[in-house]
């Protein structure tokens, strides 16, 4: 594993033990050795689930597996492995997941229905299922409910810190937790969501409105992050409410949805801080544009430019990359009214240069590790903030050696 990313918080954040909820990790040895690769959730039989997964067209395995099982609306149990994506393995993918089910299914005594699992790891190779099945009984007995650390860490692969998040909310006049672990690095670009997330709460909420609550609050996170332009073959972000807090569902969920939201975008900003490579975080925020997807995708241009993450990476104050990448984005612009201001100072106004414009402060905020990038296009309403890092020759570097 390689040096803790530069941008990393300071530590694993405090995350209460949540009712309903039990994580057990473990070294099941499919890629990995000496370290856990190997993550089992399980949660209260009644617990609802909601579930965004990858656009890709060629989706893993666990992802179609998960989208079926999805309409049954309900969850117990949760299995997650690192190291191996089980991702263009034909049908000997589809038979690894089945005999994992299969076996989850009677270790707990539910429904393979109710069994959800992701990999996450090297394409295009077969996962050695019988390794993970095995492993299983010794994690069924090791479970607590607060092993979220140790299930955070059992996710990662090129990740350099484990990523979790937690925040109380209230509905109606009870208090509940909503406690999120992911993982993610690189192939990030997600046409949906990061490479593996999932959040749990004690929440009592139905399945149709968990799914509403998680595809919105996706589209302003992990929808709105990118390291590289990639999206993977098993992105996964999954929602499961237990109904253990005990609060009345016919209550508004105003409170919920806002701190769901604010610990979806501290998860995928992790993720984005942990970007291969990555010394520089960058926001990039679109102002003026003639809607907020307009907004977004004109902000995606900009966070996804090559040339203008590389010109982050070497501090270099060439805000004219800027202007390139919102001319190419496909969206309305007025080239007139374009302004950019770089870490609060305004850069360019009316379509240009603004006069005696000095670049010092400029350079100097360049040389911190956030950046903050603020563009309005001149043409509406609309407005987005999409977050991304810089592209250095560590990206390079752990690319190119991740097989060997």
């Amino acid at each position: 594993m390689s040096d803790i990313s530069p941008l990393a918080p300071d530590h694993f954040p405090a995350m209460p033990a949540l009712q309903g909820v039990r994580l057990g990790a473990g070294e099941a040895a499919i890629r990995y050795q000496g370290r856990n690769d190997l993550m089992v959730v399980e949660m209260s039989p009644k617990t609802t689930v909601a579930g965004v997964f990858t656009r890709s067209l060629t989706a893993s395995a666990p992802v179609e597996w998960c989208r079926k099982a999805l309409s049954g609306g309900q969850a117990h149990v949760l299995i997650v492995n690192s190291g191996n994506a089980n991702a263009f393995t034909g049908q000997a993918g589809v038979e690894s997941v089945e005999r994992t089910v299969e076996a989850a299914a009677d270790l707990f005594s539910c429904r393979p229905s109710k069994v959800f699992v992701a990999s996450t790891g090297v394409i295009g190779e077969p996962l050695a299922d019988d390794k993970l099945t095995a492993a299983l009984p010794a994690l069924e007995r090791g479970l607590d409910g607060d092993n979220w650390h140790a299930a955070a860490q059992a996710i990662m692969t090129t990740d350099t810190f484990a990523k979790g998040a937690s925040r109380s909310a209230m509905i109606g006049d009870v208090q509940v937790t909503i406690n999120g672990i992911a993982k993610g690095s690189g192939m990030i670009a997600p046409d949906m969501a990061t490479m593996l997330a999932f959040v749990f709460t004690d929440a009592d909420i139905p399945a149709d409105s968990l799914q509403e609550l998680l595809t919105n609050g996706c589209e302003k996170s992990f929808n709105a992050i990118t390291v590289d332009s990639d999206t993977s073959t098993s992105d996964t972000l999954m929602l499961f409410a237990t109904g253990q807090a005990g609060n009345d569902v016919a209550a508004p969920l105003d409170n919920f949805t806002a701190m769901l939201d604010e610990l979806l975008i501290d998860l995928a900003c992790q993720v984005v801080r942990d970007g291969e490579g990555a010394t520089k975080f960058i926001a990039v925020t679109v102002h003026g544009a003639e809607n907020d997807g307009a907004a977004k995708r004109i902000g995606l241009c900009i966070a996804n430019s090559p040339l203008v993450k590389t010109a982050i990476a070497g501090e270099d104050a060439n805000w004219g990359r800027i202007v390139m990448a919102v001319g190419k984005a496909g969206e309305k612009a007025d080239r007139d009214k374009l302004a950019i201001d770089i870490g609060g100072i305004r850069v360019a106004a009316d379509g240009m240069v603004v006069p005696g414009y000095d670049e010092t402060p400029v350079a100097e905020h360049m040389k911190g590790q956030e950046i903050d990038i603020l563009v309005d296009v001149g043409v509406g309403a609309g407005n987005a903030t999409v977050w991304t890092c810089d592209l250095t020759h560590g990206y390079i570097t752990i690319n190119a050696d991740y097989r060997s």
